[in-house]
């Protein structure tokens, strides 16, 4: 007989059926587990448990806040005021006032038209909060950002607006946001809309107390000089001015603008302070002024323009952006002229001396023809062998270029050549039809031209005249000799120009040209006492075969005309420029066609 297996019963035997009950209820008791916000802990795990409604001591402090969001509305209004409101026991603001400064905000209330600021980033900074309530606090201390920015308008124009506060850790990055900077970078792109930046310290640069606050060093980037590009070239206005201290990016920042302007009284510009230079180059005992004041900065191109004050500055900023357009998709903004498109100069008969190497003041030239009152000279400090503004004809903004022969006789150095290469850029971006007064005796010679590299910049002038495409029309009003000459005069093709009597040309000036070119005659001359007499016999002789009328014989020159109708004819062909030309050039921006580029 089989011994009976214990297996063989257990599987034999029934299924207990309170084993799926069970498993029911725990899965229950785990579900409940999850959905209920009051679970016990001492409940059996067998047992499922119900949901408890919210007790009315937790609705208490939410049915308590106002419905219509009014306590986050006065806590703005709060913020707002304290960074509106100057503290004037605080060491910056004092500091700022005793260097003769205006604030932040009093710049933005003489800068902007009244009444059209509008901030963005108002409440961006550090806050210090007092709680009140469960649910409630106040602010009761604010430090804003060190960078005031947002939208507002200028004569008028919509503009997107940066200022620093130097008040606040001297716009370093430790009292900064870049994200705020930035924001506003790119905002001038997207609305297209010219971007206005008044620098007061470093804008956000760095500072070494940023590696404490943080608590680790950080490789620099400077993220905002890609959007700045971005403007440059799609002819956004980029508009600085200097009124104070422009520190390192401060600096930088100023620097890459289409316009810059220093106010004499308060502003500077360097790399680095004079601590900072003491330590690295044992330059010791400087100041501001002497490391990178105006006498320095307006002086070299670094900037643009110098103006008394601030108030100055921003009067210059206003008259500038009123020659621009918004962005280079848009022509430039036309204006009334009261000034007679035909009105005729007869003094232009006379002003360029029948000796050519005697003087006169080319900027005489300039206000006769453009519309009167409308001349606003660019880098009048600097480059002064080269004359370069913005002005009207009949009523339509033109770029102007202008050799000067009351320094150097006119002869293109390399800081000459440096300023007419950046208003040539500056036309191309900004869609201004350009204007030049031709009385060029070619580059700077000897050996100072030679140590300064005048035909690297020369050279780099030819390249910006043949890259660009804004219409140019020249004026030749005495002398065009040599690559300086032929590159001036003959960028386009076919060339738009006139001549006035006065005009005197070829590859080189007389004077040095006739000794290369005779030199063993007027050797042989000089072995028998005869060389001045023979020497100016071959002058008179080219001097009649240089007439200017023998030229236009030859069609070497499609035109010379009576120097009074100059403005007549600048005035036609820049009317024929808006109406024709300046839209087929917008278009053909649109579709990528053209491609300007200032940086």
């Amino acid at each position: 007989m089989a011994k009976d297996d214990p297996s063989n019963d257990n599987l034999q035997s029934d299924p207990d059926p309170s084993i799926p009950t069970k498993q029911a209820t725990n899965r229950l008791s785990q579900l409940s587990s999850h959905i209920s916000p009051n679970n016990n802990a001492t409940n059996s795990p067998n047992q499922p448990q119900s949901r408890k409604p919210s007790s009315k001591k937790s609705k208490k402090p939410v049915s308590n806040l106002p419905a219509d969001y009014s306590d986050v509305l006065d806590q703005l209004a709060t913020l707002r005021k304290l960074a509106a409101t100057p503290d004037v026991k605080n060491r910056g603001y004092i500091r700022q006032k005793q260097a003769g400064k205006l604030w932040v905000r009093e710049r933005i209330e003489q800068l902007l038209d009244p009444g059209t600021f509008r901030e963005i980033g108002s409440v961006s900074g550090t806050v210090t909060w007092k709680q009140t309530g469960p649910l409630r606090e106040e602010p009761v201390a604010f430090t804003p950002s060190n960078n005031v920015q947002g939208m507002g308008e200028l004569s008028g124009r919509p503009v997107v607006f940066t200022a620093d506060d130097f008040s606040i850790r001297g716009g370093h990055a430790d009292g900064a946001m870049m994200e705020k900077t930035m924001y506003v970078e790119k905002m001038a792109i997207a609305m297209k809309v010219p971007i206005v930046k008044l620098v007061d310290g470093s804008s956000g640069g760095g500072s070494v107390t940023t590696i404490r606050k943080e608590g680790w060093s950080y490789v620099p980037h400077v993220n905002t000089f890609r959007p700045m590009v971005q403007q440059l070239n799609l002819g956004v206005p980029n508009l600085g001015a200097v009124v104070g201290p422009a520190i390192g990016l401060g600096a930088a920042r100023v620097v890459s603008c289409h316009f810059s302007v220093m106010a004499a009284d308060v502003g500077s510009l360097f790399n680095a302070g004079p601590k900072v230079v003491e330590g690295a180059t044992f330059e010791e005992g400087l100041d501001f002024q002497d490391l990178g004041g105006p006498l320095m900065h307006c002086t070299n191109g670094t900037i643009d323009n110098l103006a008394a004050n601030e108030a100055e500055c921003f009067e210059q900023l206003r008259t500038v952006l009123g020659y621009l357009p918004n962005s280079g998709s848009q022509a430039p903004p036309l204006i009334p002229c009261d000034d007679p498109e035909n009105r005729e100069d007869l003094g232009l008969r006379t002003i360029i001396p029948r000796r050519q190497t005697r003087m006169y003041n080319p900027r005489t030239i300039i206000t006769s023809v453009v519309d009167q009152g409308s001349w606003f000279e660019i880098g009048a400090l600097w480059g002064t062998t080269g004359i370069t503004g913005l002005a009207r004809l009949g009523g339509r903004p033109v770029g102007i270029i202008s050799l000067n022969c009351e320094v150097n006789s006119g002869a293109l150095d390399a800081a000459g050549s440096q300023k007419l290469t950046r208003l040539l850029k500056l036309c191309d971006v900004m869609n201004l039809p350009l204007v030049q007064f031709v009385d060029v005796p070619g580059y700077a010679i000897g050996t100072v031209a030679e140590r300064t590299a005048t035909m690297r910049w020369g050279v780099e002038l030819g390249k910006a005249y043949f890259s660009t495409t804004m219409p140019v029309f020249s004026v030749i009003t005495r002398r065009v000799f040599g690559v300086a000459g032929g590159i001036m005069v003959g960028c386009r093709d076919p060339p738009m120009q006139c001549a006035w009597p006065s005009g005197h040309w070829g590859s080189l000036p007389l004077d040095g040209g006739i000794e290369v070119g005779h030199r063993h005659e007027l050797r042989e001359a000089e072995k028998v006492g005869k060389k001045a007499e023979r020497y100016k016999e071959l002058e008179e002789e080219y001097l009649r075969l240089m007439n200017p009328v023998r030229t236009a014989n030859a069609f070497g020159v499609e035109e010379i005309v009576d120097p009074k109708d100059t403005r007549s004819i600048c005035c036609a062909w820049t009317k024929r420029v808006y109406d024709v030309l300046i839209p087929e050039r917008l278009s053909d921006r649109a579709n990528g066609k053209i491609h300007p580029s200032f940086s």
